[in-house]
């Protein structure tokens, strides 16, 4: 895809990168990418997809948009409240960057449809907010070889890696979180959460999601969390488990 004037000024910051260019935009502008849920994670996620110039985006979120939202989902606001997240998002995307591709899906995903999916995008990131759905869109991702930038935020704390198992010693997400734990939705609605750590660790995975599809380097081995407490940011080391039910035989 060869890029334009206007291209040529929009993402012109990109190009000047050293590491990036011409090239790295292009492969953004022909890419096609997942992202399950479109609240506090999903929020800057998708602004950031949209504004880097990602071609394709596919939005799932079944809910709809309520007041609690806004105190940290900053890609809806008060004029779309009662409205479908998928819908309320892809119109400021829209806004943003009108070249953008964007299909909404207002259902919540199960591995039958999240394996179909897979099929037609080359990345999927993971801003839901409940272990049964990440479990689910990890044995997706493992099925179909395509990597999956995961993410999570509450109360304080907010964490975030990148899996690809195409890699041979990349581990998934069940090696790292084996059990599904309870199922809940919405847990910040249970515990709390401040706002800016949703946009902290959903900027971080718009980050790996940009470098990734442009061709940069990404670091399968690490771990990234987050105390905004204490103001830290530290990465722990994560490893493939041989035994892990969902990768083994990859």
């Amino acid at each position: 895809m060869s890029l334009d004037d206007r291209d040529l000024l929009r993402y012109g910051r990109h190009i000047l990168l050293e590491d990036f260019d011409i090239a790295g935009q292009q492969r953004l502008l022909q890419s096609r990418v997942l992202v399950v849920g479109a609240g506090g994670l999903g929020s800057p996620v998708l602004l950031y997809l949209a504004s880097a110039g990602v071609g394709s985006i596919t939005i799932a979120d079944p809910d709809v948009v309520e007041l609690s939202n806004l105190q940290r989902q900053i890609v809806h606001d008060e004029t779309t409240l009662g409205e479908g997240k998928a819908g309320s998002a892809a119109r400021r995307l829209a806004a943003i960057n009108p070249a953008c591709r964007i299909t909404t899906l207002n259902e919540r995903l199960d591995e039958a449809r999240l394996a179909t999916l897979l099929a037609s995008h080359e990345l999927v990131i993971d801003c839901s907010d409940n272990f049964p759905t990440r479990h689910a869109i990890n044995k997706a991702a493992v099925q179909a070889g395509v990597p999956l930038i995961s993410g999570a935020a509450v109360r304080f704390d907010g964490q975030f890696a990148v899996f690809d198992t195409r890699d041979p010693e990349s581990p998934c997400y069940h090696c790292v979180f084996p059990d599904e734990g309870e199922s809940q939705d919405g847990p910040c609605a249970t515990f709390g959460v401040l706002s800016p750590l949703v946009g902290v660790i959903g900027s971080l995975q718009a980050v790996e999601a940009v470098k990734l599809l442009a061709g940069l380097p990404v670091d399968l081995t690490m771990m990234t969390l987050y105390q905004a407490k204490k103001g830290r940011i530290r990465q722990v080391r994560i490893r493939r488990d041989p035994a892990c039910p969902v990768c083994r035989e990859r």
